[in-house]
């Protein structure tokens, strides 16, 4: 059984739900109260041991490449005013040298061409996939917890969390068969079931760790859903050769490609925080009794 040393995570898209404000920005460098949404995901993948960060970007993405490289003028900066802390945390944000790699996904063909387009990178070897809109807040990272699985289990490893049972149409869901260790095996998947045909109400959450495999399935992937390639429907035949297992994820999830994720996602780790919760928890209730939407402020007038 290989080790997971390599991680790939899919920066290509557009944010468009995010416009005006990712017109010049990534989405992924937009901040969570003061780090990037990517550096985020990135410091989940180190906690679970991941070496190599494989970046699959677009145009306009260079920032991403930048935040990752050092900067030495701000360093140096720093050093000289004596802000050793700040420097000292931004040293262990840093990758090393040759741990960061980044390919063009060049046209957006889905999450699936995406991954693809990682395929010389990764090699022959299991590899985590982190989707950078999902970050996750809990005691122990998700993708760490996986990666204690797969140590478990090998093949491929699915991160899953419970939803709705009336929301299960919104998601790529999961059947669960017989518990495995600290997970349990994957009966099947489909992506976004009709109303009352989900096999369970495990949704799957943007964590995964799978085999090489995945890319030759993914050549040779017809386009589905949207007229991309996606990754479910090549996790399907992949499915047929190999196991899957799911971990369960018990800790929060915020999807930061919604505002309403990315809003929430603020507030949570902004009260997570010692040095901010109390004060942000004051904020919070003083805002919630004092502003009304426009659109009430507007009929009372």
């Amino acid at each position: 059984m290989k080790k997971v040393r390599k991680a790939v995570f899919p920066v290509a898209g557009l944010g468009t739900r995010f416009l005006p404000a990712t017109k010049a920005i990534p989405k992924e460098m937009l901040t969570v109260v003061d780090k990037p949404v990517i550096q985020y995901v990135v410091d989940e993948a180190r906690e679970a041991g991941i070496e190599h960060f494989i970046f699959v970007t677009g145009r306009n993405k260079g920032v991403i490449e930048d935040h990752f490289d050092l900067q030495f003028e701000l360093y140096d900066t720093l050093a000289q005013r004596g802000k050793d802390d700040q420097l000292a945390h931004l040293q262990r944000l840093q990758p090393g040298p040759g741990q960061t790699s980044f390919t063009r996904q060049q046209v957006p063909l889905g999450l699936g061409h995406a991954v693809w387009c990682a395929r010389d990178l990764v090699g022959d070897e299991p590899f985590a996939l982190l989707l950078p809109d999902m970050i996750m807040q809990a005691d122990k990272s998700c993708l760490k917890a996986m990666v204690d699985l797969y140590a478990e289990t090998g093949n491929n490893i699915i991160a899953v969390q419970e939803c709705d049972p009336a929301e299960s149409h919104k998601y790529g869901i999961v059947g669960r068969g017989k518990d495995v260790h600290t997970g349990f095996e994957i009966t099947g998947m489909v992506e976004k079931p009709e109303a009352g045909t989900a096999p369970s109400n495990l949704y799957i959450n943007g964590r995964y760790i799978l085999q090489p495999e995945i890319f030759k399935v993914l050549e040779g992937q017809e386009r589905g859903a949207g007229n991309e390639i996606q990754l479910t429907d090549a996790m399907l035949k992949l499915e047929k050769q190999q196991p899957f297992f799911g971990y369960h994820y018990q800790g929060r999830t915020f999807d930061c490609g919604s505002p309403e994720g990315f809003i929430e996602a603020n507030v949570a780790f902004a009260l997570w925080r010692a040095d901010l919760h109390e004060s942000m928890s004051a904020t919070i209730e003083a805002l919630l009794d004092e502003i009304q939407p426009l659109e009430r402020r507007a009929a009372a007038r």
